[in-house]
């Protein structure tokens, strides 16, 4: 469940009912909350995609093997004058190109988005002296980290992943 906080944000309600926890803990919370939703969105399209490259990677290659390498394979110039003859060739090697240049830039974004999620994690588990402050909050810490833990799968009690 989500709670609209101001116009535009809206934040997890189990964040929102956190005790013990200031506007801005749990405002960084929130944020760490959107940050590791969207590495890990990212991080299944990059997979997916990779399954979708090496499967298009290897339905290719068998194409080419029935089609240009089986039937030619007594010359190099008569396999490659086969695969320049069919148009089909060319355009399943570019598509095979493009995807993984493409896998490429999603491996980028994503080891961007997890950059960005690691430190913001690691600046809460810095930053926890500071965040919890009174005696009670610092003594019931605890309850806000096994919350992210098990509702978010998000680790506040060492900087390690």
């Amino acid at each position: 469940m989500y709670v609209r906080e101001r116009e535009g944000d809206i934040m997890d309600s189990p964040i929102l009912l956190l005790e013990n926890t200031d506007q801005a803990t749990k405002q960084m919370l929130e944020n760490v909350r959107k940050r590791k939703v969207k590495f890990d969105k990212l991080k299944k399209r990059h997979n997916l995609f990779i399954m979708a490259t090496l499967s298009e990677i290897a339905l290719f290659f068998a194409y080419l093997y029935y089609t240009v390498i089986k039937p030619d394979s007594y010359s190099f110039a008569a396999m490659f004058s086969a695969f320049v003859r069919h148009s089909l060739n060319l355009y399943l090697l570019a598509l095979t190109v493009g995807m993984y240049g493409y896998m490429d830039v999603l491996r980028k974004q994503r080891e961007k988005k997890e950059k960005e999620y690691h430190e913001l994690r690691c600046e809460i588990v810095d930053r926890s002296k500071d965040l919890w402050k009174k005696e009670e909050d610092w003594a019931n810490r605890h309850l806000v980290f096994e919350m992210m833990k098990n509702k978010y799968d998000i680790n506040l009690y060492h900087e390690k992943k």
